[in-house]
Formats: structure tokens, C-alpha cells, sequence
């Protein structure tokens, strides 16, 4: 919220971005024998600089790292860096089951309305989404050649159509042109599955809502408050960076990142008091975390970032690029949870975070 993107004419070559080169996963889909040859010739990712913070808590060496732990008196450990004043590191914070009833409703009330999506501007509010794509429902996008401006709610199957598969394009979702014999002279509409919408959904917004145009606030928008579970969760998470003050949770961030999705380097700016932090919950693969400094030629520390793990950025660190890399789908690297105690209604739930990761992130705006 607030994302400061890379300026046209910003150097390829700054330390930044040669962090996120050199943790990026590359992936090679070709299989001609020059592709292969490729292929072959790019080495496995050197994540021997990354700080795991979960074996730093095992064996508590921290001195020689300038890390220091710094939970006196509090539910967690918690972590503090000498080079990142202002930024926390809480590893495990959340256990397994808390951490499905996140994901859960990650994935069913927060991207319903009047809460925004990726999907709002296009397709306008979408409710049930969750639900709707694993009923096998689509939406109607019409054309430019269409009569109706507003998106027609299908059900599984189009009476009296003639379904066609097409791609929209080759980084776009898949859908199916739509030809129904009354209308075929008049109208033209894309068919879209909610699963692939699901697939694409990328952010959504609670609380006071941001508009991503004007890089603002917008109050004049439509909205409920946070939830009181995760304004009460927020406030407790928030502790080690409040000096005894309380945090108010008015507004959140909800990212939904797929197999080979990253978040480029950026600074969440917009709120007006940078003493408070922005509390940021991962769930699902293990990711990798950049954190740098006010300029992007600052060479970024990498850490992993586990399910559960949470993070605190306040003052100085408000102010601090940082960004996704990479995340991690593979079983033998992705770090999931033992999701095997969640009751049996979590399953589709747990089949979605094998291959995903959620970020969730809390803010007090004023």
C-alpha cells in the first residue's frame, strides 16, 4: 500500500535489483536442444547469505551477526538488527491452527465487498469468490462490442452457447469466447472460470481502502473496519515496536502471491506517522525477504520468511526498500506446516497454500 515503484531510467544494475537477479528463480520451459543447453548452464541460487532466523532463535548466537533478541517479557522471541533500526523479526509467531484460519479467511471474506481486489476495476465487486470458483461458476466479461457494461454472473454451463477455448494472451488468464446464436451480431463477451480469477487474485484491500491510482487514502470509499480478531491479533503482534503505546489496526493489505510470482522493491509511504509499524503476517511457502535502505544502490540483507513468521517495520525501517524475490513451491523447499490436525473442511484450503503464498499486512493510517 503505498508502493513506490522503480522510476523510469532506473539503473538495472543497482544493488537492489542485483539481489533480486540473484535470488530470482529462473525457469526454462523450452526443451530444444540450444534452451537446454541453457538451461543447463544456470546455476542453483547461492542462499548461503540468507539469515534463517529460525535456526538464529536454536542457537541464540546473535552477537557476531548484529542481531540482537530483544522478547523480555513477551509472548515470542523477537529480533532486532543493528543495520535495520526499526525492524522486527518474530519467527513462529503464530501456530498451526491459527495459521489455517488465516489462510481461510485470506481466501473467503477478505476479498468480499465493499472490501477492493485486483478484480474490482474490471469486473466490479465479486462476492464469494472462493466458493464460486470451487463450484465451477464463470463470469461474463463483456467486450468493447458487447451491449451490457455491467458483468452477467454465469453458472457452470452458458445455455444455448457454442464454447470455444482461447487464450487471452500467453501472461494473462485462459477463458473461452462466448457466441450465443440470438446475439452472435450484436454482442461479443469473454467467458472467464472464478478458478482462474481466484488464480489471478492478487491484493485485496480492508479496512480504509487505498486507492492505488492516486496513491492515497480514499475515505470516500465504502468500507467496513478490521475485523476485531485481527485488530486484537495486530495490537498484540505490534507490542515490541510500540514503546508501551497502542497500535489501532484501520487499515490492511492482503497479497496473494502464485508459483512464480515476486514483489519488486518498494516503499509503503502513504501512512502519516512512520512510528507505527506496518505488522506483516506470511502464510503458506517460504519466501525470500529483502530488506535495504532509503536508496536502492543500499545492499539489501536476505532472510527467509516462513508460515507463521511476522515482521515489524517502524521508523527508520519505514522507510527502507525492500521486496519478494522469490518464493519457494517445491515440497522439499517450501517449509509448509504439518496441516494433518486442521479438520478435513480445510483441504481445499491446504491445497491451494502448497503451491502459494499469502501476505497478509496491518496499518494504523492516522
Amino acid at each position: 500500500m503505498g508502493y513506490l515503484d522503480a522510476q523510469v531510467g532506473d539503473a538495472e544494475r543497482t544493488a537492489f535489483r542485483r539481489a533480486e537477479k540473484r535470488y530470482k528463480f529462473y525457469k526454462h520451459s523450452s526443451t530444444s536442444a540450444r534452451s537446454t543447453k541453457h538451461r543447463e548452464s544456470v546455476p542453483p541460487t547461492d542462499l548461503s547469505e540468507v539469515l534463517d532466523f529460525r535456526k538464529i532463535r536454536c542457537s541464540r548466537l546473535t552477537k557476531e551477526s548484529g542481531i540482537k533478541r530483544v522478547d523480555e517479557g513477551l509472548q515470542w522471541p523477537v529480533f532486532m538488527m543493528e543495520k535495520h533500526p526499526g525492524f522486527y523479526f518474530i519467527p513462529e509467531a503464530l501456530g498451526v491452527e491459527e495459521q489455517m484460519h488465516w489462510i481461510e479467511e485470506s481466501l473467503t471474506t477478505f476479498p468480499q465487498p465493499p472490501n477492493r481486489t485486483n478484480h474490482t476495476a474490471t469486473y466490479g465487486p465479486i462476492s464469494d469468490l472462493w466458493s464460486r470458483a470451487q463450484s465451477g461458476e464463470t463470469i461474463e466479461q463483456p467486450t468493447e462490442k458487447s451491449n451490457n457494461s455491467t458483468p452477467a454472473m454465469l453458472g457452470k454451463h452458458a445455455s444455448h452457447s457454442t464454447v470455444t477455448p482461447q487464450a487471452l494472451d500467453q501472461t494473462m488468464w485462459s477463458a473461452v469466447e462466448v457466441s450465443t446464436s440470438e446475439s452472435n451480431k450484436h454482442s461479443h463477451s469473454m467467458v472467464i472460470p472464478m478458478k482462474n480469477l481466484l488464480r489471478k487474485l492478487r491484493w485485496a484491500t480492508l479496512g480504509l481502502q487505498f486507492d492505488w491510482s492516486k496513491r492515497a487514502y480514499d475515505l470516500s470509499l465504502p468500507h467496513n473496519k478490521i475485523p476485531q480478531d485481527l485488530y486484537e491479533l495486530a495490537s498484540k503482534l505490534a507490542k515490541p515496536a510500540m514503546n508501551n503505546s497502542q497500535f489501532h489496526a484501520e487499515a490492511a493489505i492482503v497479497n496473494y502471491f502464485g508459483c512464480d510470482d515476486m514483489l519488486g522493491g518498494h516503499l509503503d509511504d502513504m501512512e502519516k506517522d512512520w512510528s507505527k509499524p506496518i505488522v506483516s503476517i506470511s502464510f503458506g511457502c517460504k519466501a525470500i525477504f529483502l530488506l535495504g535502505g532509503p536508496s536502492r544502490e543500499d545492499s539489501p540483507t536476505a532472510m527467509f520468511l516462513r508460515s507463521g513468521d511476522v515482521v515489524l517495520m517502524a521508523g527508520p525501517a519505514r522507510g527502507c526498500f525492500h521486496g519478494i524475490p522469490r518464493i519457494f513451491v517445491d515440497p522439499k523447499e517450501s517449509d509448509l506446516p504439518d496441516f494433518s490436525s486442521c479438520d478435513l473442511s480445510c483441504q481445499t484450503f491446504i491445497d491451494y497454500i502448497r503451491t502459494s503464498r499469502i501476505n497478509l499486512n496491518i496499518r494504523q493510517v492516522f
